[in-house]
């Protein structure tokens, strides 16, 4: 049996001190011990996606990641990513084409379309749903996810053509 050991995580910018059993997830630690319950407990196995936090700028799934593993590394949540221009633009896109219903899926494919338009600021259609193919949606199916993606890049661009 693992015994409770004391982590530090960069979380959001600022180091966290916290504890972790060696088997504790990072989707655990960050929602239970850390409260930031935007990433989602959904399948628990990696297949759905709303556990997706982002990782030295990578989507994971939080529910795979051991927590022990993620010391110095920058983990970051959908609560840390609001106020960055790429999240507001994706943010009022996703309101705008009506692109959720439910959202509990949400939060992950925010943060997946995020890792997308970092690193591809005009992605194509088939780019966007390659970037949330490990994102699930029961509700709304993709169609309006991948419009609202679309919308924010180009509102992007457009910004940064003014």
């Amino acid at each position: 049996m693992s015994e409770i050991a004391p982590i530090v995580l960069n979380v959001n910018g600022a180091a966290r001190h916290t504890t972790a059993l060696g088997g504790d997830t990072l989707l655990t630690v960050i929602r239970d011990q850390l409260l930031l319950t935007g990433a989602k407990r959904g399948c628990n196995q990696g297949v759905c996606g709303a556990c997706t936090v982002l990782v030295d700028g990578r989507p994971v799934r939080a529910c795979l990641s051991l927590a022990g593993d993620c010391q110095d590394r920058r983990i970051e949540t959908i609560e840390g990513l609001g106020d960055r221009p790429v999240m507001r633009a994706l943010q009022q896109a996703f309101v705008a084409a009506a692109a959720f219903q439910c959202g509990f899926c949400t939060p992950g494919m925010l943060v997946a379309a995020f890792a997308l338009l970092a690193d591809s600021r005009l992605p194509s259609e088939a780019d966007v749903r390659r970037a949330l193919s490990g994102n699930l949606c029961r509700c709304t199916g993709y169609k309006k996810i991948v419009e609202a993606v679309l919308r924010a890049a180009h509102a992007l661009a457009d910004e940064a053509v003014a």
